[in-house]
């Protein structure tokens, strides 16, 4: 569990200790049908040059961090759940993965040192943080960024994190909204979306 207060993701683990395994399954299954997986992972490569830093913030068992690993970037994973860092280490070795609160996000005291050039936040990660640690997450991740860098974070907008509160909070972390889509592929966002992805810079000054 984290040190501070439990993630909802923890404390659907706690009530449910099968629910990883199958989630690091159900991955594998998709994997090995063919699906595509790789959405994320195309959208924040387009974004950078080859070698640069990215930081696959609740990486689950490992597949955007991995892809972009595959594409020649350098990436830290780090996720709440030592089950699904285990199957990212075990299924996509290459990548450094890492066991950690994304509230308590702190990698240099690591010994990891240099700032990333791109922080994806893919799946639903922002809505099964500790309720009231998404400003808190959202500063770890300015934290953490080059002065030139981005976040970019995808969720679902009706699973209880409304857009507008998601901006409101990126704003009191000093992070910049430069883009708004609707789906990974480009699609313009709307009022009426059912998905988000915003692209984050840091705000000047």
């Amino acid at each position: 569990m984290s040190a501070t207060r439990p993630s909802r993701w923890e404390l659907r683990t706690a009530a449910d200790p099968s629910h990883s395994t199958w989630y690091v399954e159900r991955f594998r299954t998709m994997a090995a049908q063919g699906a595509d997986l790789a959405g994320e992972a195309r959208f924040v490569d387009a974004m950078l040059p080859r070698g640069s830093r990215v930081l696959d913030a609740g990486c689950g068992p490992g597949r955007v961090g991995a892809e972009l690993h595959a594409r020649g970037h350098v990436v830290v994973g780090v996720d709440v759940d030592p089950v699904l860092v285990e199957a990212a280490r075990t299924d996509h070795p290459g990548p450094d993965w890492r066991v950690g609160d994304l509230a308590e996000l702190d990698l240099p005291a690591e010994g990891v040192t240099e700032p990333f050039d791109a922080i994806v936040c893919a799946g639903q990660v922002m809505t099964f943080l500790a309720e009231g640690t998404e400003v808190e997450v959202l500063r770890r991740f300015r934290a953490h960024l080059a002065p030139d860098g981005r976040a970019v974070v995808g969720f679902g907008t009706g699973r209880g994190y409304a857009p507008e509160r998601f901006l409101a909070d990126a704003a009191e972390a000093r992070l910049r909204l430069d883009v708004a889509l609707s789906t990974w592929d480009l699609r313009p966002w709307s009022d009426d979306a059912d998905f988000l992805v915003a692209v984050l810079s840091l705000t000047p000054g």
